[in-house]
Formats: structure tokens, sequence, C-alpha cells
């Protein structure tokens, strides 16, 4: 074990980061860590900030919310609008109140976006005007996806080289913004840098690809066994809110809609999580912040925390 005293009186408070794919274990080693720094959890993943979302989403169960204290997760409804920009806000303002009593407090998930607003600061984007985002949703209806492609391309060819061309909702809300503000989507997205007056540690959790690729077959084998089908069926009615545009939801939609057979849908399901768990390797493989470790080198990254605290 770490030679380190986790008590030791230091004179910053302490944010733990831990990030890393889908499936790669990050609840379990979350919780195993904020029970030896006798600390809480704040979740980083966009999707189980919503009440009705747990199987498909993965979702902390009872037994492990009640082991150590989570936050967001389970606190919106899937009709309510939430942003990277009011995620920020409210982390902000809930540590604030936890480092009055806590020395480290972990903050857990994969949500690239969502982590990098709490770590680095994300000015608010605006609700854009009712009339220019009418006038990009006909464009798209009259001319298709392509044509909201290339005019992203060509008004912030940043954000095009990152954003998922397959998904006309992100490129719709880019190009409105681009439109009403004057100012590239990206730009918005990236004033960063602000101050933050606790001190920062990154932990990234990695596995073998076999073995993360295995693992995400056996999630999803799992959570159609625990009833995820119930719980799609019970979102249908919602399926075009951006919250159901989710890799599991959408492919089973499809499946309620007769366009795939369940074998199909959850073979798709399969292969699209193992493609976003890539696109999350490589967002989060840009942050040289980053120390990796494998899951269950709980004692080690316990001595790294402790070595690198202020």
């Amino acid at each position: 074990m770490s030679k380190f005293n986790l008590n030791d009186i230091h004179s910053k408070k302490n944010l733990i980061v831990i990030i890393g794919p889908t499936a790669v274990g990050k609840t379990a080693i979350s919780i195993e860590i904020a029970k030896s720094l006798n600390t809480e959890i704040i979740s980083a993943d966009s999707r189980q900030f919503y009440k009705e979302l747990k199987i498909g989403t993965a979702a902390p169960t009872k037994e492990e919310l009640q082991t150590v204290k989570h936050h967001f997760i389970g606190t919106l409804a899937i009709t309510d609008y939430y942003s990277a920009y009011k995620y920020q806000e409210e982390v902000k303002e809930l540590l604030s109140t936890l480092f009055h009593h806590h020395k480290h407090i972990v903050l857990t998930g994969g949500s690239g976006l969502y982590i990098d607003a709490v770590c680095n600061g994300i000015d608010e984007i605006p609700d854009p005007d009712q009339g220019i985002r009418q006038d990009v949703i006909s464009i798209f209806e009259t001319q298709g996806i392509e044509a909201l492609r290339q005019r992203l391309k060509l008004v912030d060819p940043e954000y095009y080289n990152k954003v998922d061309l397959a998904n006309p909702k992100r490129l719709i809300r880019a190009l409105e913004i681009c439109m009403q503000t004057g100012q590239t989507y990206s730009s918005l997205r990236k004033k960063q840098n602000k101050h933050r007056d606790f001190n920062i540690i990154k932990i990234g959790l990695t596995r073998e690809r076999e073995e993360l690729y295995e693992r995400i077959n056996e999630r999803v084998d799992a959570m159609i066994v625990n009833g995820m089908m119930e719980e799609v069926e019970k979102m249908y009615p919602y399926k075009n809110l951006n919250a159901l545009n989710s890799v599991g939801y959408k492919e089973l939609f499809d499946y309620l809609d007769g366009t795939l057979s369940l074998d199909e849908a959850i073979n798709k399901i399969k292969v699209n999580t193992r493609r976003y768990a890539k696109k999350q390797l490589t967002w989060f493989g840009k942050d040289k912040e980053i120390r990796w470790f494998h899951p269950e080198e709980k004692d080690k990254i316990i001595e790294y925390i402790c070595s690198t605290e202020k």
C-alpha cells in the first residue's frame, strides 16, 4: 500500500477525476477510491443524469448508491433541458459545499465535454433564435444531412473535424449557433482554462482492446436480460429527444419500428458501443494530464493521488 498518509493536511482541495471508455470499470473503482478517501462521487455521465434511463446507461445500482453518496444520478426528467455550461455551474456550486467537509471529491464518467467544462471551464452558449433554428432545420429537411455537413465545414472546420457527422442534431445545433453569434461554435465551446481553486488529479482507466470489447458485449447482453427492452418501450414516445439519441436506445427504437430484428439491434448496439469507446479513448488521449491505470490497480492509483496532491 502507499507510503503516503491519506490524512495528511494539504493546502488545497483535490478533485479526483476518474475517466475512461464505457464498460472499462469506472463505477466500481470510483466507489473503491471514494471509500478509501472517505468522500463522495459526482457523476460526469450525461445520460445517467436522467432518472428514466437506468439500465441502458449502466447507472450505479441501488446497492452502489448506498455504499457511497453519489450526485447527478437520476436528477433530471427526460424532457428537461440541460447543457454542459449548466452542469459546470451546478458542479462548481456543489464542490464549494462538499470541500467544506472533504479534502477529496471524486468526479467520474465518460462524457468528455462535461468533464472539460468542470476542469477547464466553458462559456455559456446562447439559446438559438427560433427563426434561425427553423431555417437550419429546413435545410436538413429539403437538402439532407450532406448540406448541413458542407455548411458546417465552411463556417467551422474545426468543429466539423470533431463532430459526429452522422448526427443531424449536433450539426443543426452548431450551425444555428454560428449563424446567430457570427462566431464559430468551436470557439464558443473552448474559451477555457478558467481559474479553479482546487487541484485536479486526472486518472484514466484502460484495458487491452480485446478485454474491453468482451466486457462491452457482456454488458449489452446483461442489459437485455435485466429489462432494457421494457425501459426502451417506455421511452418510445420520447424517441426524438436528444437525450435518447444514444447507443442502445436508438437501435432498439429501430427494432420497435420494424427496421431491425431484435438480434440485429443487439448486435448493432455492441458494434456501436465499441465505436463509442474508441471515440472516448481518442478524446481522452489528447489530454496529457491524464495518468493511465488498469482498473484493478487500486493501490497504485491511491499512491499516485497522494503523490500529486498540493
